[in-house]
C-alpha cells in the first residue's frame, strides 16, 4: 500500500478538465512518473472516499523551448491520470 502523497502531485484545473468533471465525472491529476493505474486508483479512493471505475494514464513529453541565452532546452516530461468516478460520486474542490 503506497501513500497518496507518493502517487498524486496535484489536480489539474483547466477549462478542459472542468468540462470533463462536470459532464462525465472525470478528474485529471498530475502524478509521479512511477505511478501506475492501480496505485492511482488506490490513492484517489483513499484520499477522496469515492469509487473509481476507470483510470487512464498519459505520458506527456516535454516541449522544446529556447533559454534566455538562445540555447535549446526541453521542458520536463509529465504524467497525467484521468480518473472516472462511479455515477453520482463527486470530488469537492475547495480553493
Amino acid at each position: 500500500m503506497i501513500s497518496a502523497d507518493k502517487v498524486l502531485k496535484t489536480i489539474r484545473l483547466t477549462e478542459k478538465s472542468n468540462k470533463l468533471s462536470s459532464n462525465f465525472g472525470q478528474y485529471t491529476f498530475e502524478v509521479f512518473p512511477s505511478a501506475t493505474k492501480f496505485t492511482v486508483r488506490e490513492a484517489v479512493e483513499q484520499t477522496f472516499k469515492v469509487t473509481v471505475t476507470r483510470v487512464n494514464i498519459q505520458n506527456r513529453k516535454g516541449k522544446p523551448k529556447k533559454s534566455r541565452a538562445g540555447r535549446p532546452i526541453t521542458k520536463s516530461d509529465s504524467k497525467r491520470a484521468i480518473v472516472t468516478l462511479k455515477q453520482g460520486d463527486k470530488i469537492e474542490l475547495t480553493s
